[in-house]
């Protein structure tokens, strides 16, 4: 069984920061350093997107809407992923998930709630 516990979210004002963690456990801590991971994001009445992606080598890739921004990256030896936010907009607002990059349907967590106020 694989979990992907998402923290660091909370209420900030534009133009603020937050950082995002995402824990990994069961089989996908041992699969860690090989496998490429990625943060997702949902907004009320809006489908599910990818924000940002890095592989087991460490390269990357993010949505334009975060370019310049958002940086995603990882830590091997603690199996954990991070996202950090700066420069917040309130058109980030969301429910931010992290998965891998094939986005399996069976690893989905809670996911941590990112509201910025204007």
């Amino acid at each position: 069984q694989v979990q992907l516990v998402e923290s660091g979210g909370g209420l900030v004002q534009a133009g603020g920061s937050l950082r995002l963690s995402c824990a990994t456990s069961g089989i996908l801590r041992s699969l860690f350093s090989i496998t490429a991971m990625a943060w997702y994001r949902q907004a009320p009445g809006k489908q599910r997107e990818l924000v940002a992606g890095i592989t087991s080598t460490g390269n990357t890739n993010y949505a334009d809407s975060v370019k310049g921004r958002f940086t995603i990256s990882r830590d091997t030896a603690k199996n954990t992923v991070y996202l950090q936010m700066n420069s917040l907009k309130p058109e980030d607002t969301a429910v931010y998930y992290c998965n891998t990059l094939r986005a399996r349907d069976d690893y989905w967590g809670q996911g941590t709630q990112v509201t910025v106020s204007s």
